[in-house]
């Protein structure tokens, strides 16, 4: 439809009425609730009528449609509008519409995959953009689909920092394909944001990142068209359209004012807005069908062939980590590699050289990182995303919210605990085991070994949900077979007899002291039994019951990590009783090694002395519980 056809008067009038009607079902069904934005998805309605009219190629019947358009409300706020959006496409009928934040309602308070036109969840500001930053890439990069890549922002949100990641990294790899639509309604929940409706500061910023930027009257129907129409043309800038809008458009009670932001209109409000608005409606709109392309070819695989190392010579679980990504994106065209620009730190690199059209730095960025490894899943891709495991503390919230979007993706913390040694405290990661243990779903997984490493991440690849791998900076000795498995949940038992009279459990850096600890200890006629943890969720909790039941029920962890939340904390778990299982009969002693002084700069060895969780700090306290 040319320029002239799509904004004569008729056109507009259509247009008008639709976003009339989005505003009318935005407060009908938050009134209803009795909570939510109203105000927010009032805003925005123009911005959505114009969009999903006519430039929104998107099939509704068939949401995992490959040439479908993304639509990401950053705002999830908004939801209601987003929710309007569907029912005035057909999606959903008015009777759902209407259980907005009802007990078992797809129509939750914020946005999240339960509904099949949802990418991710929402709701916790700064992430939308991020994430479509991922989708993008995979459009330009892996599927090669013209579809686009749409995301409604608020202003409010443009002060975290994430979205200043989202759009330095989508100037960098030219993602013409993600068009971002600022909602600058000048208010947010306590009052004015930062920059108000000062747009020409928000585009001169995002144009430093190389945008191209579009300032428009949001609510102007020729202006918004013609927006988007100039977006749809740029071949190697990623388009920002800021919109100058009016929170509560269309109510002159509470236009412009504040104080409304994430209330619902009390009822005899919400009547006298909807008569202002023109009434109620139903029209339907036939979004635009999206061209049945298909994805780009992949490439050609071969069978899996994982590395293997023989006994003898020591090798880090981070190196064998990158050899087993490697021979991983040899098995399996899905496979991605991100990294937070220390791949010759975690040997993400070796993947990386293999298989470069499959790899996308994402610099120092960890949000960026773990957002676009969201965003990549989205599109079927399994992302494997690495930096230091410090570092991942930084992404936590995008962690926790990949989670509630049902997201699949795999991620690596190398240099993890204090055993990194003379880089200092700022380095070590010692909460990462406690952090990934709390989200929902996750798989917490931790080699002390390469061949066992090398096993774990193709347990990866197919494990639903968070997973992460906790890998190690020093040289490690070979402790397993090449051919040996390791079920996720799983755990092995290296030292055992029937005289063993404690239970030491290690992962990582600490299984090898617990191993050293079991032959100074066997020297002196005392027998342990040592477990290797490596599953640190789901844990294996038969075998931590049956050897405390061997063992007079006494146990010593041994982590290179904080004593709160991590494997002994694990260990403890499998003895307390849940909806799932029973408690045990009897709970064993349990003795937690774990760091607990602020460490500083010192010789991997001095490390674990001085943290107490070597080889001589366990031979002491297994003689101190058996009262030697």
């Amino acid at each position: 439809m040319s320029i002239t056809a799509q904004t004569d008067p008729a056109t507009l009038n259509q247009w008008h009425e639709l976003a009339q009607q989005l505003r009318v079902d935005s407060i009908r069904c938050s009134t209803k609730a009795g909570s939510g934005h109203p105000t927010s998805s009032m805003s925005a309605a123009d911005l959505m009528a114009v969009l999903m009219s006519e430039y929104l190629h998107y099939d509704f019947a068939n949401p995992h449609t490959p040439n479908n358009d993304h639509l990401i409300f950053s705002k999830g706020h908004a939801s209601p509008l987003l929710y309007s959006i569907y029912k005035a496409a057909g999606a959903v009928s008015d009777e759902e519409f209407m259980t907005l934040r009802q007990r078992g309602s797809r129509m939750e308070g914020h946005p999240t995959p339960v509904l099949p036109w949802v990418d991710v969840a929402t709701g916790s500001l700064g992430q939308g953009l991020p994430i479509g930053v991922g989708v993008a890439i995979a459009g330009k990069y892996l599927d090669k689909l013209p579809y686009h890549v749409w995301v409604v922002l608020g202003d409010s949100e443009m002060a975290e920092g994430s979205i200043w990641e989202a759009l330095e990294l989508a100037g960098h790899y030219q993602l013409n394909n993600l068009i971002g639509i600022l909602d600058m309604n000048r208010l947010g929940q306590r009052g004015e944001t930062m920059l108000g409706w000062n747009g020409d500061a928000y585009a001169a910023r995002a144009k430093a990142f190389g945008w191209h930027t579009i300032e428009i009257d949001g609510h102007d129907l020729s202006q918004i068209n013609d927006a988007y129409q100039e977006a749809l043309q740029q071949a190697t800038q990623p388009t920002l359209i800021v919109a100058r809008t009016v929170k509560g458009k269309g109510f002159p009670e509470i236009e412009n004012k504040n104080g409304w932001h994430g209330k619902a209109l009390p009822k005899d409000m919400a009547e006298r807005a909807i008569a202002e608005l023109g009434g109620e409606r139903n029209i339907i709109v036939k979004v635009h069908a999206p061209d049945a392309l298909q994805p780009a070819a992949r490439p050609k695989t071969e069978p899996l062939q994982l590395p293997t190392y023989p006994s003898g010579t020591p090798v880090a679980t981070r190196s064998a980590y990158g050899d087993a990504l490697k021979a991983l994106g040899a098995a399996r065209a899905d496979v991605v590699g991100l990294d937070g620009e220390v791949s010759n730190s975690t040997y993400a690199e070796t993947f990386a050289k293999a298989f470069p059209d499959r790899f996308f730095e994402q610099y120092i960025a960890e949000q960026q990182m773990t957002a676009a490894a969201v965003g990549l899943q989205v599109r079927g891709y399994v992302p494997f995303a690495s930096t230091f495991a410090a570092f991942f503390s930084r992404a936590y919230d995008f962690i926790r919210m990949a989670a509630i979007s049902r997201a699949n993706i795999r991620l690596c913390g190398s240099h993890a605990g204090v055993s990194i040694g003379e880089d200092g405290p700022s380095q070590m990661a010692l909460e990462d085991l406690a952090m990934m243990r709390a989200v929902f779903g996750s798989t917490v997984l931790y080699p002390s070994d390469a061949n066992q490493t090398a096993q774990l991440v193709a347990e990866m690849a197919d494990q639903k949900g968070i997973v992460y791998l906790r890998t190690t900076r020093e040289k490690t000795p070979i402790l397993y077979g090449p051919d040996e498995r390791f079920p996720i949940g799983g755990s092995r038992v290296l030292r055992q007899s029937e005289s063993d009279q404690v239970t030491v459990v290690g992962a990582g850096i600490t299984l090898h002291e617990a191993l050293k600890a079991a032959d100074m200890l066997k020297g002196e006629g005392v027998n342990i039994r040592v477990i290797d943890l490596y599953s640190i969720k789901p844990v294996d909790v038969k075998t931590l019951r049956d050897a405390a039941g061997a063992t007079g029920g006494r146990i010593v962890t041994v982590e290179d990590h904080w004593r709160e939340g991590g494997l002994g904390a694990a260990v403890l778990d499998a003895f307390a009783g849940t909806d799932e299982q029973p408690p045990a009969s009897a709970m064993p002693t349990v003795v937690k090694l774990a760091v607990h002084h602020m460490p500083d700069s010192a010789t991997p060895d001095q490390e674990l002395d001085e943290a107490g969780i070597n080889a001589a700090a366990i031979v002491t306290v297994v003689k101190k519980l058996l009262g030697k």
